[in-house]
């Protein structure tokens, strides 16, 4: 097993995302590094912090040169920050030492590394909410179009009461659409401009700090936090509260598919499922077990994650660290996990005639409330719930349909009328969710 398994050659594809994953790569963060220091520079020069040519230069520079990030790692391990090494590389690069001796003016590294990380969450936001978009979409098409498709709710494993396949599929769906909107919120915490100095005064600037840190969050189309973060991650922590959230939604359906494909039950399959090496009969939920899995890696890092916004005093090397270590990976788990969950979506398929096994399981007796709710209209209704538990023990014992012996024991019982509304609001409930899917967004 290789250490990084999303990016394996062999696991990839079905633990890794490639799209995310393209944004935390070396080059990556070089390249948005680089893209910060150029708009500082052009911001401060446009104010006379310092010359408005060197400003210039060193904007253009940024967005020509290229450093090798290869070039960077023994710096980075002596200093912690990737910053120093690529401001020498940079230097050298760029040439122009008249120029170049007013890049990275009053700023420090974790001003740079936090600003190009949120340069780069900006785009990975977008790829989620489109995700979530194209799976509700689809999850709201199953919703209408399985609204009225009768099957077994089943509570602590247990049938319980007739439900519908669209009402199922809504109850995963429902979460999503409030977590899309959630994503606004998320993004405002964290898309922000960091730019602290060394130790979140910005003396260096000599007073003029803020209108750099206003100009620099417009020139990058960030936010303007108003004041300095290093040592704040409480942003960090509610994207990764976010992360959480939406794991344990796409796990509850990862794990409802699990048993619903399950052999015995078999009320949804799956297309294109996975097979075995030995056994040909085998149809393996291979994509919802990779959606569990995924979903639990996320929530737990989600923990360390939030566990990192402990900051010692003006900044803390462990707990940015630590960040670094973890943020990632969450990431990519994350995105990997909405782009499978939509691929599901669109494979699954339910099973009208299973689904109806399923409610005459057990001689019936899932419309054991039903029953009791309609007898309750002819006597007290504890007096009811001890008759129809005792005709659900004589059903199960003799193998006879529960309506059946309801027939026997109270003719003119209108059992028609109880089946019809047996499944209750389910079918408009998956009608509501399928309309809020298509409603224009504010």
């Amino acid at each position: 097993m290789p250490g990084a398994v999303a990016d394996s050659a062999i696991y990839g594809g079905l633990f890794g995302d490639a799209e995310v994953a393209r944004l935390f790569t070396d080059a990556a963060e070089v390249r948005a590094m680089l893209l910060v220091e150029g708009a500082l520079a052009r911001v401060q020069g446009e104010l006379g912090l310092i010359p408005a040519e060197a400003g210039a230069y060193i904007d253009r520079a940024s967005r020509e040169v290229q450093v090798d990030p290869a070039a960077l790692a023994a710096e980075t391990a002596r200093n912690g920050v990737p910053v120093p090494g690529l401001l020498a590389a940079f230097r050298k690069e760029a040439g122009a030492p008249e120029m170049m001796r007013w890049l990275h003016w009053g700023a420090t590294s974790q001003d740079i590394v936090d600003t190009a990380l949120a340069l780069r969450l900006r785009r990975v936001l977008e790829i989620w909410a489109a995700r979530l978009d194209a799976l509700v979409a689809v999850l709201g098409v199953l919703a209408e179009t399985h609204a009225d498709l009768a099957m077994a709710a089943r509570t602590y494993g247990q049938g319980a009461v007739p439900t519908t396949f669209g009402a199922v599929v809504a109850g995963w769906g429902r979460p999503l659409l409030r977590h899309r909107t959630r994503l606004e919120a998320v993004r405002a915490d964290v898309l922000q401009v960091s730019l602290s100095g060394a130790a979140g005064t910005l003396a260096a600037m000599g007073g003029r700090g803020p209108e750099v840190r206003a100009g620099l969050a417009e020139a990058l189309g960030l936010a303007d936090p108003g004041a300095g973060w290093h040592g704040e991650r409480d942003g960090m922590a509610a994207l990764a509260g976010w992360m959480a959230g939406l794991a344990a939604t796409l796990a509850k359906m990862g794990e409802d598919l699990l048993l619903l494909t399950q052999t015995g039950i078999s009320e949804v399959r799956i297309e294109g499922a996975g097979g075995s090496s030995t056994m040909p009969q085998k149809q393996n939920p291979v994509g919802p077990s990779a959606l569990v899995a995924l979903s639990r890696q996320v929530m737990a890092l989600a923990g360390l994650m939030t566990g990192a916004g402990a900051h010692r005093q003006q900044r803390d090397g462990a707990a940015w660290f630590t960040e670094w270590l973890t943020l990632p990976q969450l990431c990519i788990s994350t995105g990997r996990a909405l782009a499978l969950a939509g691929d599901l979506a669109g494979r699954l398929r339910p099973d009208a005639a299973a689904m109806a096994r399923g409610l005459e399981h057990d001689s019936g007796t899932i419309w054991a409330e039903a029953l009791t709710f309609a007898l309750a209209g002819r006597m007290p209704r504890p007096e009811a719930e001890a008759k129809v538990k005792a005709l659900v023990g004589e059903a199960l014992a003799q193998g006879t349909d529960l309506r059946r012996l309801a027939a026997r024991d109270w003719a003119g019982l209108d059992l028609a009328a109880m089946e019809a509304g047996g499944v209750g609001q389910a079918p408009a409930e998956a009608r509501a969710f399928a309309a809020a899917v298509s409603l224009p967004r504010p």
